[in-house]
């Protein structure tokens, strides 16, 4: 599997601007052979809202959304696959910072954020399941959002239901590092994918919005907790190619006597994987082409 990730500039409430950035993006992963193009957390809409009513003006229901249509239309074209943040407006009349996966037969998941940063629950609900999880070129591929990644039990479960690749559009505020020292949350994504031998890529944003830097860092880490690209610096924008071997995430050997998922104390501790009834938003991994067509 080719995977791209898009670092992008954006602008809160330029959603016309936003997506032609995605779509610039996208076109030009395609041209790089990609399988599966990566965008940031919402990227449809920008994220440092001034009010509640600016972020609602920016949101669109999932059924029928502009961007997910516009995603649809261009994996169609490159037969590819895309990821990416969007702003939600739920059935409920309640915003979500939600993601997609989109790919020629349609929408294959939609999640929304379960662990909101900051400002967001000025603006946002949380969401209350994992992501499902669908197979894309053999590999099962599931999403996060930003936040989310900084707490282990969600990549945990994640893992033991043989997720191999995880994908986690973000908005990573900059914030100070001790010189020479990675920002703390690639540091955790990278203790992330090695603790639990997955691949996890990232897609930030790069550049400055309402006097907000952010960390940049979007790459693509290896389940041994390293880049296989070098992560992209805050003052970068574009996109980084890299090929996977989803597979590499079913050996969860680390030595010859030790097994990341085996050698846990399930005579201690525990883990328990609740299994939730399809998504409101009647999205899941079985959606077809025609439903999603019928949508828009």
């Amino acid at each position: 599997m080719r995977v791209a990730v898009c670092q992008l500039d954006l602008a809160v409430g330029d959603l016309q601007g936003n997506r032609a950035s995605g779509v610039q993006a996208i076109v030009a992963a395609a041209e790089s052979g990609a399988d599966l193009v990566l965008l940031p957390e919402l990227s449809d809409s920008g994220y440092v809202f001034s009010s509640l009513a600016e972020a609602r003006s920016c949101a669109s229901p999932s059924r029928g959304n502009p961007t997910l249509g516009e995603w649809h239309d261009l994996a169609s074209q490159h037969d590819l696959a895309i990821i990416g943040g969007f702003c939600e407006l739920g059935e409920d009349g309640k915003l979500y910072n939600s993601a997609a996966c989109v790919d020629p037969t349609g929408v294959r998941l939609i999640y929304r954020k379960m662990h909101l940063w900051d400002h967001e629950s000025e603006f946002f609900s949380v969401g209350s399941r994992l992501s499902p999880i669908c197979e894309l070129m053999g590999a099962k591929v599931a999403v996060a959002i930003c936040y989310d990644l900084e707490f282990p039990e969600l990549v945990r479960l994640l893992a033991l239901q043989g997720v191999e690749l995880l994908a986690v559009p973000t908005n990573w505020p900059a914030t100070v590092a001790p010189t020479d020292e990675r920002p703390i949350e690639l540091i955790k994504a990278q203790a992330s994918a090695a603790t639990n031998g997955i691949w996890i890529a990232i897609a930030d944003r790069g550049m400055t919005e309402r006097g907000v830097d952010w960390t940049g860092c979007s790459t693509v880490i290896a389940p041994d907790g390293y880049p296989v690209i070098t992560p992209l610096s805050a003052e970068q924008t574009g996109i980084a190619v890299t090929d996977i071997e989803p597979s590499r995430a079913s050996d969860k050997s680390v030595t010859a006597r030790n097994d990341l998922i085996r050698d846990r104390r399930e005579d201690v501790y525990r883990v328990v994987v609740q299994v939730d009834p399809p998504q409101p938003n009647g999205f899941n991994c079985e959606t077809t082409l025609e439903s999603f067509l019928d949508q828009r």
